[in-house]
Formats: C-alpha cells, structure tokens, sequence
C-alpha cells in the first residue's frame, strides 16, 4: 500500500500549484499484486479530479480496473460541483477497494463520498491522521481545510530581513536584502497561493507586480490590496489582464472605485469600527478574510510592510510565517512587524518552528502559531 500512497501524495504534490481553489489531489490505481494500473492529478478548476484522470489513464494503456484498488490522497467527491462524482466514477469502472488519506471537510461531501462507495460494495480504508500519508496530503491543502473547516483562508506571512530582523533601511531601500534563491524560493509560496495580500504602502513605495515569475506555473494568484483610502494608482504595475484583484477600503470614493473598477478591479468596503462604535478609518482586518473565504481563497499569502503585518499579527489573523534572513547586519531600519511593546513576556506570540532549511546563502524558518493547525 505505501507504494501507492506514496505515488498518489507525489502526484497530488507535483501539481499543487495548478487546481485552487479545488484541493490538490492524486490518486494510483494498483492491483494487489502490486501493478500500477494508472495514475492522475487534479488538474485545474473545472477540469477533471485526480481520480478520472487516474481512469482515463489506466484505459489509455489498455488496462482494466475491475477489481482493483484505487489510492487516493482525499475522499472522492459525492455531488455535483464544477464537476460529476468521482465515487460514481470509481464504482462504474468496477473498482474493488478506496484508499484514502483524509476525510473531504467540504460539508456537500464529509463522508458521503465513503458511504456511497459502501453502499455499493466497495471497501473502502481511511488512513489513521496521525499516518505520515494523511499529515502529508492534508498539509498540501491545508488552505483548503482551513476554509472548509473556519471558513477563512490559511493566512502565511513571508517575511524577508537581514539576521537582526530588518526588511528596510531608514531611507526605504529593501531590494534586495536576500539572495536570488531566496527569491525564487519565495515565488514557490506564492504559486501555491490562491491570492497574494499587500498593503498600499508598499504598492505606493515599490510598485510591485507581486505575480509569479521565478517558478514555472499555470496559474496566477489573484491579488488583495488593504487600501484604505482608495490610493491605489491607476498605472500599477500589477493590473494583469486576466487576473482578478480585490481591494478593500474603508472610506468611499465613488470616482476612485468607478476608475479602478475599468480596470478590472473589485472594490470592496469593509470599515473596522472601535469599541465605542466609531469608524477607525481602517479596514476590518478580520471581516476581510471572512470575505476572502466565501470567495474561495484557500491560502493567502501575505508580503507586506511591517504597518500590515503588525495589525494582522496583533489581531491573530496569521497562521504561519515563512522568514528568510540574509547573512548580514543592517542595524536600524524597517522591523518585520509594527507591534508591542508587550508588558509580559508571556503575551508573545507562541510559535512552532516546522522547518529550518538553507536557500542559498541564506535561512528559511517555516514557524506556525501554535494551535493554528488544530481544526
């Protein structure tokens, strides 16, 4: 069985920056003498689920299925999305026995997937969630459990600075305090992403295109500006036909929205209030997220400024960080992140480190907020 689960999670691994907002699935379909029958990935929204391709794929070479088991790393699907059922798919093929990584949190399936397998006389194996198999295919979606499950996107802020924690000099220089690699490696996150999220400072001080360019993909993330005022120039760099871009503001501007919506656009108002009811001028951090999940982003990558990244931490609305930190010093400047001070130690933000890996000449920390995943 390792084999073939091992098979399933490398496909759904090697194409995972391809299906969002659907999850990144594989599937191997074996005999129980060990011979693979065929293999598939999801491919993109709208196209057909790891399971029909793994099909069509044992059909291509002649292969039949009766009988045979089929190894996948979510449960098959039981209704009716962009879509037909892939458990209808497997049992029409003649399928004998499912084994899967994790149960689907999407509540249209949650286990009726499994059960109509069942019901049809297919044996069906869910692997125990603490087996490495189902640890690995449920971190490969894991935007996709968080939005299923909290119903808001999997938040990861990338984060890059010199050792002492500086990601801009006082006279705004930041590019580039990391190596190309650690570059590259930076796009990798955003191509897994569903959206990339940035404040207007930053559009305003760097003009960034913040799309992927380093890393070969077939997709591009959407972008997500917090722009309060409605600044965002009508000339940036990052207005891509083709690609969606939500912003969200707290202060009407009729004339503003009207032009950046010819753009192409999505001006959304989200005014944060304080405690005693009063605009605060902001946008409400945590309704935008909301927001973001019923619009079906998975992962939202943040790369911004140490004014956003503070008000996001401060807030807990970050699930995890990705930090590359260059072998230099560059004393005072821009921190990460505008937050503190902090009267006790203990009030800190908790965080597990998951990964520590050189990029380059530099160091990548993956650390998740501790808890964060516990949903």
């Amino acid at each position: 069985m390792n084999t073939f689960m091992n098979l399933a999670v490398e496909l759904a691994t090697s194409n995972r920056f391809a299906p969002p907002p659907n999850p990144s699935v594989g599937c191997a379909i074996g005999t129980p003498e060990s011979s693979k029958l065929g293999q598939g990935h999801t491919q993109r929204a709208g196209g057909p689920h790891a399971e029909i391709m793994a099909l069509r794929d044992a059909a291509g070479k002649g292969n039949s299925v009766v009988g045979a088991t089929a190894y996948v790393t979510l449960e098959p699907c039981s209704h009716h999305g962009r879509t037909g059922p892939c458990c209808d798919a497997l049992i029409a093929a003649g399928i004998k026995k499912v084994v899967a990584t994790n149960l689907d949190p999407n509540p249209l399936v949650a286990g009726q997937g499994f059960a109509r397998l069942r019901a049809a006389g297919v044996e069906v194996e869910v692997l125990d969630p603490t087996d490495p198999m189902a640890i690995a295919s449920r971190e490969l979606n894991i935007g996709f459990f968080s939005r299923m499950i909290r119903k808001t996107p999997w938040v990861r802020m990338k984060v890059a600075a010199s050792l002492d924690g500086t990601t801009a000099l006082n006279n705004g220089a930041s590019q580039w305090i990391t190596s190309p690699e650690a570059r590259a490696d930076g796009h990798t996150w955003r191509a897994r992403s569903c959206a990339i999220l940035t404040g207007i400072g930053t559009v305003l001080a760097d003009k960034p295109r913040l799309d992927v360019r380093l890393v070969e993909t077939s997709r591009q993330p959407h972008l997500v500006v917090v722009d309060s005022d409605l600044q965002t120039p009508l000339n940036a760099p990052f207005f891509i036909a083709g690609r969606t871009v939500f912003i969200y503001a707290a202060i009407r501007s009729d004339a503003r929205q009207a032009a950046l919506e010819a753009l192409g656009a999505k001006v959304i108002y989200l005014p944060g209030y304080n405690a005693q009811g009063q605009p605060t001028g902001k946008v409400d951090l945590t309704a935008m997220l909301t927001d973001l999940g019923q619009r079906e982003i998975n992962e939202l990558h943040v790369e911004a400024g140490f004014k956003l990244n503070g008000s996001l931490v401060r807030e807990g609305l970050v699930d995890e960080f990705v930090v590359y930190l260059a072998p230099k010093l560059l004393g005072q400047g821009a921190g990460m992140f505008n937050i503190g001070p902090l009267p006790e130690l203990a009030q800190g933000v908790a965080l597990d480190f998951k990964s520590t890996d050189m990029v380059g000449p530099d160091l990548r920390i993956v650390a998740r907020v501790q808890g964060r995943d516990n949903f």
